[in-house]
């Protein structure tokens, strides 16, 4: 991966602005990954600032147009930054910034309908059911199955997610996803290994294995655990990562991704792979799989984050 990494005249970004922070339920994660990636640019000798949008209920859009910035890495998590909101925005102010567009950034943020279009386009993808006040639960029993998964539609960072193995806990794991989001959805359970594959401009990173004692890789396993695990001993063939890397590359750009992002996905039992979700605003925190990846590649936090703010766009 090391032919990836080119020279790069850092004086030619301009003033950057790292954008935080934002006022979801990921904001805390957020600030934390605009920390790491602000000392890793300017470390690398990038004019970089940062911004906490939405900081004691400050006005986003006066926060952005009362700063002067040539380009923006945007490092927020979540609704109101990862969903195409603040990328609308900044494509009027003609600011370059980090990431996908605005289209893909709403899809990637919406996992109903990301999993909807990786269906249509023949990708593999759990089985799953909308829930609502009034879905019938049998038919979403007979149909997925238990154990599966419940998951508000549009929070990431495993937040309001649970693995059910029964209607009280149906019932109770829909009540608690619906206080995040009024679309809820119901996964099929794979029975497999987890992994992710982090994407860079065009190529797929090295994959990691996820292991954790939880019941799943869940907020805690994600971010606080020292009980979780990953592997670069993937276990899979050389076949079966080129497959993976090649799926989450398809899956990424029938989404529309662009610059950089994470797919993850799980192994059924069948020897298959299913594809989960997509990240287009990863986490860059001292547990985040993307700088672990980049390593494992022979790439610096500071020639990561100085590759991705390279690759900006208006």
């Amino acid at each position: 991966m090391s032919d990836l990494m080119q020279s790069r005249d850092v004086a030619a970004f301009g003033r950057v602005a790292v954008i935080m922070g934002g006022t979801s339920a990921e904001r805390e994660i957020s600030l934390r990954s605009g920390h790491e990636v602000l000392k890793g640019l300017q470390a690398a000798g990038v004019d970089a600032f940062g911004i906490d949008l939405g900081n004691a209920g400050a006005n986003p859009v006066a926060q952005l147009l009362d700063s002067q910035f040539d380009r923006a890495f945007l490092i927020l998590h979540g609704r109101g930054g990862e969903d195409g909101t603040i990328q609308g925005l900044l494509e009027m102010m003609g600011k370059p910034y980090t990431g996908s567009g605005v289209a893909a950034s709403a899809l990637g943020m919406d996992k109903l309908r990301c999993k909807q279009l990786w269906q249509g386009a023949g990708l593999p993808t759990p089985a799953f059911a909308v829930l609502d006040a009034n879905t019938d639960l049998g038919m979403v029993e007979a149909q997925l199955g238990y154990p599966m998964m419940v998951k508000p539609a549009h929070e990431g960072s495993s937040i309001g997610m649970s693995k059910v193995r029964s209607r009280a806990e149906l019932e109770s794991a829909y009540a608690a996803a619906s206080e995040y989001d009024s679309c809820v959805i119901a996964e099929q359970w794979v029975n497999g290994p987890e992994f992710t594959i982090a994407l860079l401009n065009g190529q797929a990173l090295p994959v990691i294995r996820l292991e954790t004692p939880h019941d799943f890789y869940d907020f805690d396993a994600k971010y606080a655990a020292a009980d979780t695990h990953y592997h670069f001993d993937t276990r899979l063939t050389e076949a079966q990562t080129e497959t993976l890397q090649q799926l989450a590359l398809q899956a990424f750009n029938v989404a529309g991704c662009r610059g950089w992002g994470r797919i993850d996905a799980m192994m059924d039992a069948d020897g298959h792979f299913q594809l989960l979700e997509v990240n287009t605003a990863p986490g860059m925190t001292d547990h985040s799989l993307v700088p672990m990846a980049a390593r494992e590649a022979g790439i610096s936090f500071e020639q990561l984050v100085v590759e991705i703010l390279s690759i900006a766009e208006a």
